[in-house]
């Protein structure tokens, strides 16, 4: 990608943007992250793209510019668009429920507020809607969160992983026969929502998810280095996971994960976080955003629809809906449309940033997000779980505004 050559032009400051260079490398240097890469963007050039540290550390194989990386929960936007690319077709509406489409999510039940056990349930009063697993307020749920009904998942393997048995489909009738956390629309809790909206993908276009993805988004975004699993010319250059150990110093995941994504092996897609990509190529996908759907002369989506899904989708913040924390971030001040977080009052979420500005993280401590007030989009890679370590979003959230002079 080019380089714009004054970041001055585009109002930033050169030398303020080492600050970045420098926090990557503090991070890198202490053995906290593995390796890093930041990019930022303003109307459409780039005037930051720089990384450190190593993608293998074992093997010191340095990161580099191309280095593909596990972009996790980054895959959540990327598959709630690509739903919305249905709905713009007039196949589905927001309020329809799952069932409708996924009929082992009819009669739905809901685990009693405080519930010793699963099996303390009763009748789901509020059938979940596509809506509700467009915005997280399915009453699904992750095996990381904390709760009765987690415990059952993390029993169960619930959580979409490569190698889930039988595919997506079977995995999402499962997930149906285990019961709700709460009655839907009620409050806002991070889960495998995004799973079902992929299989809703799968369903209403009737092709599989990668499929569609690659028709849809990847293909016509020229998205190459995007995909649930890689070929085996690409193996070497997917990076190596990393968590820290008792003393924060950091631990290989595990040596023979990588493998796991060859070519042929990947059984169950993901639309949550099953996606691998590189900073570059996701930028094509967060480029997309910032021109409201535009893709050179055409359109992924067109740009009122856009502004629908960058939209805040509650009655108010996130904090008001059961959510005051969450991974390192707060969400007093923050909302969110279909897929993503939304900006509402950077001073009420502590954090520096424009009202409106739209995107996600990662489990692996991968951000990235879309500021339309200031024409600007940011990515940060790096392969270190859990994302709640350390506070990287919010200091990259400083790092970046502080650079702007105009």
């Amino acid at each position: 990608m080019e380089l714009t050559d004054k970041p001055e032009k585009l109002g930033f400051s050169s030398a303020r943007l080492e600050n970045i260079t420098d926090w990557m490398q503090r991070y890198v240097d202490a053995g906290k992250l593995p390796g890093a890469q930041t990019l930022v963007a303003r109307g459409g050039e780039t005037v930051y793209f720089n990384w450190t540290g190593n993608r293998d550390v074992e093997g010191q194989k340095p990161w580099q510019g191309n280095t593909i990386a596990r972009f996790y929960s980054m895959t959540k936007p990327i598959t709630s668009i690509a739903l919305m690319t249905l709905y713009e077709k007039g196949l589905f509406h927001l309020d329809d429920p799952v069932e409708a489409f996924i009929p082992s999510f009819k009669d739905m039940r809901v685990v009693r507020k405080n519930a010793q056990s699963v099996e303390d349930t009763e009748p789901c009063q509020t059938p979940p809607t596509i809506h509700h697993l467009l915005t997280h307020c399915s009453g699904l749920t992750y095996d990381f969160n904390l709760g009765v009904l987690e415990s059952l998942y993390a029993e169960e393997k619930m959580n979409f992983g490569p190698l889930a048995k039988g595919g997506l489909a079977a995995q999402v009738d499962r997930l149906a026969e285990m019961p709700l956390k709460f009655e839907p629309g009620s409050r806002w809790n991070y889960g495998v929502s995004t799973d079902v909206v992929g299989r809703l993908v799968e369903v209403i276009s009737g092709q599989s998810l990668d499929q569609y993805l690659q028709s849809v988004i990847l293909d016509p975004l020229g998205m190459t280095d995007t995909s649930f699993d890689i070929s085996a010319d690409k193996q070497a250059r997917l990076a190596n996971s990393y968590t820290p150990d008792e003393n924060g110093k950091m631990k290989l995941v595990d040596a023979a994960e990588n493998s796991i994504y060859m070519s042929g092996k990947v059984s169950c897609l993901s639309g949550g976080g099953g996606l691998l990509s590189t900073v570059g190529d996701y930028l094509k996908f967060a480029d997309m955003i910032r021109r409201r759907g535009q893709v050179g002369s055409d359109r992924i989506l067109g740009s009122r629809t856009v502004d629908f899904i960058t939209s805040n989708h509650m009655p108010g913040d996130l904090a008001s809906m059961g959510q005051p924390v969450f991974s390192e971030v707060s969400f007093a001040g923050v909302g969110f449309g279909l897929g993503g977080w939304v900006m509402l009052e950077p001073a009420k979420a502590q954090m520096m940033g424009s009202p409106g500005d739209f995107g996600w993280g990662g489990m692996a401590s991968t951000v990235f997000w879309v500021d339309p007030l200031e024409d600007l989009v940011v990515l940060f890679a790096t392969q270190l779980l859990p994302s709640s370590f350390y506070p990287l979003r919010k200091e990259l959230r400083a790092l970046v505004y502080q650079a702007m002079v105009d």
